[in-house]
């Protein structure tokens, strides 16, 4: 029988891989050394499968389709944007769980759009190339929920999501150790006139209530609200919820948070820890 064995919270800045050298040594040195600790906890417990959950950003489907939920059954490479300097290549795909998880969710109220042949954007590449590659033999699901352009995903809707994702790998045949990545965030405002801007009390308030798990005052918050206080890359904490979804009453301890104005982003790590 398959498990979820752990889940980590991440941001998936493109400019960590782009402008490596941006911010000053010991706030990049935090974050590179977070997503190594995430790499070891990994290694130790054994996972096979990341289940990596991302938000395009006009990238993988323009403006001409827009998913609500999108899911890659198939084969999976990247990153598109050659600028990240990572190169494009294969990322080994659990088709066979993701497929599941599909199905699963045709029959329990998800409408999960699928993509055969995904070549994923730096909301799935950034998190592979630094917390993924690193182990070897590691292969993912690439899940993308419309956090980053309207219109936007219920954020109700992305918990449901992960609770269809949960159920689903509950009833799974196989015996995959799975953790779950979600990714994003947290408050940033990219292509915005206040691009660059961290607000980092905000920032500060999100990472409690995950820490506290209290993933219900995460969905009450009003897009418009996140907005004006985390901007428009700060709706990305619906990949948070979408992940605390499929963890169920999961709390985080945070591992790292670092305001990064020259990544254009508020780099926060935590570690989801079970209630059991």
């Amino acid at each position: 029988m398959s498990k979820i064995i752990s889940g980590f919270l991440m941001p998936h800045d493109p400019l960590i891989a782009a402008m490596p050298d941006a911010p000053p040594a010991e706030k990049r040195d935090s974050c590179m050394n977070a997503y190594k600790e995430i790499v070891e906890k990994v290694k130790e417990q054994d996972i096979d499968t990341v289940i990596i959950i991302g938000d395009d950003h006009y990238t993988v489907n323009g403006p001409y389709c827009v998913p609500q939920a999108m899911i890659g059954i198939g084969d999976v490479e990247g990153p598109k944007e050659e600028w990240l300097g990572i190169k494009c290549e294969k990322i080994p795909n659990n088709t066979s769980l993701a497929k599941h998880i599909l199905d699963y969710g045709h029959t329990h109220q998800v409408d999960w759009a699928a993509s055969k042949i995904l070549t994923v954007d730096h909301s799935i590449a950034i998190p592979v190339e630094y917390a993924v590659k690193p182990v070897k033999g590691l292969r993912i699901i690439p899940i993308y929920i419309n956090s980053g352009v309207e219109p936007f995903i219920n954020s109700q809707r992305a918990y449901e999501i992960g609770l269809s994702i949960k159920a689903a790998v509950e009833t799974w045949t196989g015996n995959e150790r799975i953790a779950v990545y979600g990714t994003g965030g947290i408050s940033h405002w990219p292509g915005m006139a206040k691009m660059g801007h961290v607000n980092e009390a905000w920032d500060r308030n999100i990472i409690n209530l995950i820490t506290q798990g209290k993933v219900e005052d995460l969905i009450a918050m009003k897009d418009e609200d996140v907005l004006r206080d985390g901007g428009n890359g700060g709706l990305e904490i619906k990949n948070f919820i979408c992940a605390m979804g499929i963890l169920d009453g999961w709390k985080g301890e945070e591992i790292a948070y670092e305001a990064v104005p020259e990544w254009v982003c508020g780099c926060g790590y935590l570690e989801m820890k079970t209630k059991a």
